[in-house]
C-alpha cells in the first residue's frame, strides 16, 4: 500500500518544477555567476534541461545573463518574501518588539532586504515621527537607512556589486551619502562593528541604529532597528544606549526563528 502511495505521488510530482528549482538552488554566495555547463553538473541535469529552465526564468524575470555566464535577479527575493510571509515573522517577533519598543519610549522594527530596498516586516511604536512614519510592508532605499547598511554588510561581494550597479542612490536630505565609494566604506565599516547609525538621511530629524539578525548558519536575514527623533537623542548617546539592547533581542529573535518547527524541517531539506 505505501509503495502504491509513493509511485502514484511520484507520478503527480512536476519534474519540470522540480528541475527549474534545482537551477534557482545552483547559485550561491560564493558562485553567484555560474556558466551553463556548471548549473547542470550542480542541478544534475543535463545542460539541455538546464538551458530551457534558464531561458524560462530568464523570460519570468529571475535570471540574467552576463556574457557566457547567468545570475540571479532581485526578483527571485520574492520566493523568499512568501515563506516570510508564510510563517508570520510579526507574531514572531511581535513580544520582543514591543519590550525594545517599551524601554526606549521610541520605536522597534525589522527588515529585510529586497532589491535595492528595505521591507518592514515587523514594526511596533510607543512614539510617532513626525516626518516619517513606516508599517509593516513600507519601503525605502537601503542606501539611507541604517537597517539597509546592516543588511548590504552581510551580503556576498557579487551580490554587493549588483546591487551598486542596480541602485539609485538619491539624495532625500543634504546629509544622505550618495557618492558609492563614500557608501561603500560606510558598509564595510558597518560589517566589522556589527551595527549601522544613521541620522538626517532619510528624513530630517530621524536618527536609526540597526544590527543583523542572523540564521542558524549564522547568515544575515534580517534587520532590528530602533528609532528616534535626532533632537531627542545624539547619534553617541544613541549607539552608546541602546546598541548593547538591540544586540540581545537580536540574539533572542535569532534563536526564536531558529526553533520555530518548520524553520527547522526547512533547514534540514
Amino acid at each position: 500500500m505505501a509503495r502504491r502511495k509513493t509511485t502514484a505521488a511520484r507520478r503527480e510530482a512536476m519534474g519540470g518544477l522540480a528541475k527549474g528549482l534545482a537551477v534557482i538552488r545552483a547559485f550561491t554566495r560564493e558562485h553567484a555567476a555560474l556558466s551553463l555547463s556548471d548549473i547542470a553538473r550542480s542541478a544534475g541535469i543535463p545542460a539541455a534541461t538546464a538551458r530551457r529552465c534558464l531561458l524560462t526564468l530568464e523570460s519570468l524575470g529571475y535570471v540574467t545573463r552576463s556574457e557566457r555566464s547567468f545570475l540571479l535577479r532581485p526578483k527571485v527575493l520574492e520566493l523568499g518574501a512568501a515563506y516570510l510571509e508564510s510563517m508570520n515573522i510579526e507574531q514572531i517577533t511581535k513580544n520582543h518588539l514591543e519590550e525594545l519598543a517599551r524601554s526606549t519610549a521610541d520605536s522597534a522594527a525589522l527588515c529585510v532586504l529586497d532589491g535595492t530596498e528595505i521591507v518592514y516586516v515587523a514594526r511596533t511604536s510607543v512614539r510617532t515621527l513626525l516626518r516619517l512614519e513606516a508599517h509593516v510592508g513600507s519601503r525605502f532605499p537601503a542606501h539611507a537607512t541604517s537597517t539597509g547598511r546592516v543588511l548590504l554588510a552581510g551580503v556576498s561581494p557579487e551580490r554587493l556589486k549588483r546591487y551598486f550597479e542596480e541602485a539609485r542612490l538619491e539624495a532625500f536630505t543634504e546629509h544622505t551619502v550618495t557618492d558609492p565609494a563614500k557608501l561603500r566604506l560606510i558598509i564595510e565599516e558597518c560589517r566589522r562593528n556589527g551595527y549601522s547609525a544613521v541620522e538626517d538621511e532619510l528624513a530630517y530629524g530621524v536618527i536609526a541604529l540597526a544590527v543583523p539578525v542572523f540564521d542558524h548558519r549564522g547568515r544575515v536575514v534580517a534587520a532590528l532597528n530602533s528609532s528616534s527623533h535626532s533632537r531627542r537623542i545624539s547619534r553617541a548617546k544613541l549607539v552608546r544606549e541602546r546598541l548593547p539592547m538591540l544586540q540581545q533581542v537580536s540574539r533572542q529573535i535569532s534563536t526564536d526563528l531558529a526553533t520555530v518547527p518548520w524553520l527547522s524541517l526547512s533547514a534540514q531539506a
